[in-house]
């Protein structure tokens, strides 16, 4: 899972990057509105954690850009105000979810969890496409009721294609959602974790749902959708000007 952090607060922005990490997400942190909004719209995030008191503008002013750009992007607003009008400016404008600080940090994760999950249509705690099924809490996979042991970089990757059930991802798009633009190997390792995975789905009882689509990538298809096109995810190269703390699990 992919968050982008936005935290002005130095100790604050660490201790969240090593707490996510250790949830084996991605992050991405950034200081300012202006980042924010210029990452969101090149990266596809499951999720983005804002802080309301930003140095170049509030909070709310990044949500409601973000609305008003057509960005779905979830956003969990993470702030100190507690008062309830706070909350309803915040909702009001687009949040999926507004936490006040302090918070317990499981809390926060098992939140996150079902806010991605109920944005990519998924109502119960496991995410479910025809005999496979996973859990990002307990990070667990089983086809069929039956255990799937998976790399961690082999359940990443399930994880996103289970996410993005229907959306063509390229390898471009792997690499950066298990790396996060850090020391990234040959895009061809992509190939490799993605034969493995199926080889155990395969032996697991599931062998096709994880489908190529030649010359764009692979994705994840339900077994009810047989014969369908499948639309491509987003993918944008990485702004130069643009240097976010990257953590990758």
């Amino acid at each position: 899972m992919r968050v982008l952090l936005v935290e002005d607060d130095l100790t604050a922005s660490r201790g969240l990057v090593a707490m996510l990490k250790a949830h084996a997400m991605v992050v991405d942190a950034v200081d300012t509105g202006e980042e924010a909004l210029e990452l969101v719209r090149l990266y596809d995030y499951d999720v983005v954690l804002l802080d309301l008191v930003l140095p170049d503008m509030e909070g709310y002013e990044v949500v409601r850009r973000l609305r008003a750009a057509r960005v779905e992007t979830p956003v969990m607003i993470l702030s100190g105000l507690a008062r309830p009008q706070a909350k309803v400016k915040g909702f009001g404008m687009g949040a999926d979810d507004f936490i006040t600080k302090p918070f317990d940090g499981q809390e926060l994760v098992a939140r996150i969890q079902a806010v991605v999950r109920r944005t990519k249509g998924f109502a119960q705690p496991s995410l479910s496409v025809g005999p496979l099924t996973l859990n990002l809490g307990s990070r667990e996979v089983s086809v069929a009721g039956a255990p799937v042991h998976l790399t961690g970089k082999e359940y990443a990757i399930l994880e996103l294609l289970t996410l993005r059930k229907g959306l063509v991802l390229t390898k471009e798009a792997f690499l950066n959602h298990l790396y996060g633009g850090m020391d990234e190997p040959e895009v061809k390792i992509i190939d490799v974790f993605i034969c493995k995975l199926r080889k155990k789905l395969a032996q697991a009882g599931a062998d096709n749902l994880i489908g190529t689509v030649w010359g764009r990538g692979y994705v994840l298809r339900d077994p009810q959708q047989a014969g369908t096109r499948f639309p491509s995810a987003p993918v944008a190269s990485p702004a130069a000007s643009l240097k976010p703390s990257t953590v990758a699990a």
